[in-house]
């Protein structure tokens, strides 16, 4: 193993930088392998362009035999381009992305063959797709999974295969995928959103949510990844002491870019432009060997496709330059894990951003209702929020001194919350001309100029406001976006009607439209102060004051998944025909499965290379220094243990940890098999939770006990230095 270390970073020191080829101008080549409204416009007929963009736009169904012409066009767009295959391309409850190829290839007698593509491939697949989990949706009898087209979506080649975006649902038409659910939240969310936004223009027919995702990750060498047996697992590092040097001086966060690094990010860069992924900006970022990119705003379901297909073309795009993409939100202890922030905003067709402030007192009044309402949807929705973010990855992750914590709290600045103060203010019923020209000029009318200089200055803030969006902060690197994003669309719009109801109730009473809305605003920013925090997120004194303000605090993910199957969570999604129950408690249930089995790999990992790997390193270096004992004894004679006990000191030392690590190990197990006999997922997720992985600490604190006594020629892991540090 030490051997396999070795050569490992010989390897990764021999490596030059990959040769990459870029095009001119990226805006040259931004799509070109994407079947968009250029190359719609050129591949298909008048009629067949109109039924797509009518659905794209409108929702429309497209009729079957226009279809056929579709998929005649798509077809003959993507052989021009070299593709020979396609697939029905979706998102399933994995958190990774699915294909089946078929070739555009049929028989047709005579031992002649065509290329063949037509509307009932374009628009319904069965890839059956049954061991991808389900959570008890699909049994034997009715076991097929269907894929439905989303031509929301363009297709995309990617290799020589056409990708069609679909979603993909039961035999009983309920959904297995992220896309679904996510799809009903923003119909949701336009309608609400939509209704009330004519409150202040007639004009607005349509509300899109737009999302900007930030996604971080480490990237190192991949042959140093290969001589970790952890890593490859469990994709972090289960044990491994802290380099000397860390992230302490601050010297790689913003810093200059490695030129090996930089050459894989403008690779690709390039393979993202011709998927039509806007990236626009890369980093590096805090810890060693971390970096980031985002892209331009988008709107928020192909901006999830693209983060799920992004994060596919890292992976394929690091091969080429013999690096790993490590997505996992903690992959190395000590230093900032990864987290994936989400920029969530509201757009309507008219070219507004309902979130944005303006110079007009009315277009203000817009935003103060959108942002208020937001503010009151995530405050009563704290606990659902903090689950759609649970995982056991993340778990190392928030409240780490790098993300946030598990409280969730609403950061919105101190100018902005002298803005709500204010309205608080605001007297019941009418308001006197007096006090409108108060707010609207001297509160509501100065909003644009305080928040010039005045946002995103807490990072420790789960959901902050950062001046025309808000940033939810607390998802993790390897999360699909669709899952907090059809909780944000979904509580946001179950606000928003409620907030219309009360306005027009009072409008009903003969109250103007501006002092109802102005009313109804007041209580809100009352029922929601308690979610408000501006202060360091990461202090004890925060916890004590969270738990007085009654905010959960739910720090592990068996607690944290609880609120997913509470009544809460299935009357608002199946409220807004979003989520029926057994769909929402499918998905609880493979998370808390998903839990418990990460876990149970960890141990498994953990418990074999500790015994497999570090204790016998430390057995045969534990015998060198015994022959070496043995040696002084025999030259000094009685007088020799003057000249070994520091020796002497490290053989004890070595067996001390060896019997911590064997005994842990046997408790580990034991604990496991425990959980395992466990039935219910649930129990059993709290038993690996409370009772496994307690273990872990341990082991692993007397491992790298070990590797620090150890000789360095001897130990077989690559260590944090080689990994973090080697280009």
């Amino acid at each position: 193993m030490a051997t396999l270390r070795f050569n490992a970073i010989k390897q990764t020191l021999k490596r030059k930088p990959v040769k990459v080829s870029e095009p001119e101008r990226r805006s040259e080549v931004f799509g070109k392998n994407v079947f968009g409204e250029q190359a719609m416009r050129q591949y298909l007929t008048k009629d067949s362009f109109n039924s797509v963009m009518e659905a794209i736009d409108k929702g429309t169904k497209i009729d079957r035999n226009l279809a056929d012409h579709i998929s005649t066009g798509m077809k003959e767009w993507a052989i021009s381009k070299g593709a020979t295959h396609y697939t029905h391309w979706f998102q399933p409850l994995t958190g990774s992305t699915a294909e089946k190829h078929d070739a555009f290839f049929e028989t047709v007698g005579d031992g002649r063959a065509i290329e063949k593509f037509n509307g009932g491939q374009l628009v319904q697949q069965e890839p059956d797709a049954s061991s991808l989990p389900h959570g008890g949706i699909r049994n034997t009898f009715e076991a097929r999974g269907y894929t439905a087209w989303d031509p929301t979506s363009p297709a995309f080649i990617w290799g020589t295969t056409l990708c069609i975006p679909t979603i993909f649902v039961s035999y009983t038409g309920e959904a297995l995928d992220y896309k679904t659910p996510l799809l009903r939240s923003l119909s949701a969310l336009d309608k609400a959103a939509t209704d009330v936004a004519k409150y202040f223009d007639k004009k607005v027919s349509k509300v899109t949510a737009t999302l900007g995702w930030e996604q971080e990750y480490f990237l190192i060498d991949s042959a140093l990844v290969s001589s970790r047996p952890d890593l490859l697992m469990s994709g972090r590092t289960l044990l491994g002491h802290s380099p000397a040097k860390g992230q302490q001086l601050d010297d790689h966060y913003f810093g200059s870019i490695p030129t090996r690094v930089l050459n894989y990010m403008r690779d690709l860069e390039t393979q993202c432009m011709y998927l039509g992924i806007p990236v626009k900006t890369r980093h590096n970022e805090v810890a060693p060997n971390q970096f980031e990119l985002a892209p331009i705003f988008e709107e928020a379901n192909l901006a999830v496709d693209h983060n799920s297909l992004l994060m596919e073309v890292m992976h394929k795009t690091a091969e080429r330059h013999h690096f790993a993409v490590l997505f996992h939100e903690k992959p190395f202890a000590n230093v900032n894990g990864s987290g994936k922030h989400n920029n969530w905003s509201l757009a309507t067709d008219t070219g507004s951003n309902l979130l944005s402030p303006s110079k007009k007192p009315m277009k203000n009044l817009q935003f103060l209702t959108f942002f208020v309402n937001t503010i009151k949807a995530f405050h009563d929705h704290e606990e659902l929020m903090r689950a759609t973010i649970a995982s056991a990855s993340n778990d190392h992750r928030l409240g780490a001194n790098e993300a946030p914590p598990a409280i969730m709290s609403v950061f919105i600045g101190s100018q902005l919350t002298k803005v709500l103060d204010e309205l608080e203010k605001v007297t019941d019923g009418k308001l006197s001309p007096e006090e409108k020209t108060d707010l609207k000029l001297n509160v509501v009318g100065k909003i644009p100029e305080i928040l010039l200089d005045n946002t995103d200055r807490n990072r420790t803030s789960p959901f902050a406001f950062t001046g025309n969006k808000f940033e939810l902060r607390a998802v993790g690197s390897t999360a699909n976006c669709a899952d907090p994003m059809t909780l944000l669309n979904a509580i946001v719009a179950k606000q928003l009607k409620e907030f219309k109801a009360e306005v027009d109730a009072l409008i009903a009473k003969k109250m103007k439209k501006d002092d109802a809305i102005f009313n109804v605003l007041r209580e809100y920013i009352k029922a929601s102060k308690k979610i408000r925090f501006e202060g360091d997120g990461y202090g004890k004194a925060w916890e004590e004051e969270a738990a007085k303000r009654g905010l959960s605090n739910n720090k592990t993910t068996p607690i944290a998944l609880q609120p997913k199957i509470s009544h809460q969570a299935k009357t608002l999604y199946s409220g807004l025909q979003i989520m029926n129950e057994r769909e929402v408690v499918a998905r609880y249930e493979i998370e808390i499965e998903d839990y418990a089995k990460e876990i149970q790999i960890e141990g498994r990992a953990l418990g074999d290379i500790a015994r497999n790997h570090v204790i016998p390193t430390a057995i045969k270096y534990q015998n060198v220094l015994i022959k070496n004992v043995r040696g002084l004894k025999e030259l000094y004679g009685e007088s020799f243990m003057s000249k070994a006990q520091e020796q002497m000191n490290i053989i004890d030392a070595i067996s001390t940890h060896i019997e911590r690590i064997n005994a842990s190990i046997e408790e580990m197990i034991e604990a496991r098999k425990k959980a395992n006999n466990l039935e219910d997922a649930t129990q059993k997720a709290f038993a690996y939770c409370d009772e496994v992985k307690p273990h872990f600490e341990t082991i692993r604190y007397h491992c790298d006990k070990l590797e620090l006594l150890v000789d360095d020629e001897l130990w077989p892991l690559t260590k944090y230095r080689e990994m973090l540090f080697t280009r």
